[in-house]
């Protein structure tokens, strides 16, 4: 797929997301925004069948919800029911109900320890499958993320991807002011990990780093430290800890759908 097309797609799939979310008048926008280019350069376009790939950052599962959509494994049908009673899609993912969602998250810590099982798993049945985990950096406050990493070095485990979404914001302010920089890149190469910081909204470079680790068996676990923005792509969503929350209104609405068309050169069709 061409950058522009990736670059439509990408504008495409946030104007489907924010629908959900004002259809459901939810919260956790801007951290949905912020994954989702990871998530379609992963999930969408690298995830082949029979690999595991794993939303540790629950409460962006809207997004999460717009891709397996994409992907023909959620209906349009069931779309309609986020958030509602009775939903196979509720705000944060559960398991057993869609294939593509194999474990229940959100209570942050745990997607990376059960990512680490299934990467040691395919290793012990020497089968060439990868296994993704997408976390937010306020996640690798979380002990339990430190011990898988640990365990992933030393049993060499380097069909892991541990994606980080370091949008620097978490529930309750900067990360830097919280417990310091965890996603900081050089504690993951201090432990033993093979670690490389990409821009986590350049689409094709997300794609090309997953290609050539692909190849890459070193006996070290990857992990990506992805540089993003909370809120991409939405003017007055961008960097604010508050759109971590709060829904929209009908006019806030409006100018994110506007937002995102001009930014991804989208046609007024799509709106």
């Amino acid at each position: 797929m061409l950058e522009t097309e990736l670059k439509q797609l990408a504008g495409e799939l946030r104007l489907k997301t924010l629908g959900l979310y004002k259809m459901a008048n939810a919260g956790h926008i801007g951290c949905s925004m912020s994954c989702l280019d990871l998530m379609i350069g992963t999930l969408v376009k690298q995830k082949r069948e029979s690999e595991t790939f794993i939303l540790s950052k629950g409460h962006a599962a809207a997004a999460l919800y717009i891709c397996l959509n994409y992907l023909g494994e959620i209906s349009d049908d069931t779309l309609q029911t986020f958030y509602k009673n009775h939903t196979t899609l509720p705000a944060h993912p559960a398991p057993n109900k869609h294939a593509g969602i194999p474990f229940a998250t959100g209570s942050l810590g745990h997607g990376l320890p059960i990512a680490t099982g299934i990467a040691k798993a395919n290793q012990l049945l020497d089968a060439d499958l990868l296994t993704f985990v997408l976390m937010s950096d306020g996640e690798t406050n979380e002990g339990t993320t430190w011990e898988a990493l640990h365990f992933a070095v030393n049993n060499q485990l380097d069909q892991l991807i541990v994606l980080i979404d370091r949008n620097r914001l978490q529930g309750f302010g900067q990360t830097q002011d919280i417990l310091g920089d965890s996603a900081d890149p050089r504690k993951y190469e201090a432990i033993g990990a093979e670690v490389h910081e990409i821009d986590g909204h350049d689409i094709p470079a997300i794609i090309q780093t997953v290609e050539h680790l692909r190849s890459q068996r070193n006996g070290k676990p990857k992990v990506i430290v992805a540089n993003t923005v909370k809120g991409k792509g939405i003017s007055y969503m961008e960097n604010r800890m508050e759109w971590h929350y709060l829904p929209m209104s009908a006019d806030l609405y409006e100018q994110a759908q506007k937002d995102v068309t001009e930014t991804y050169q989208l046609s007024v069709e799509h709106v």
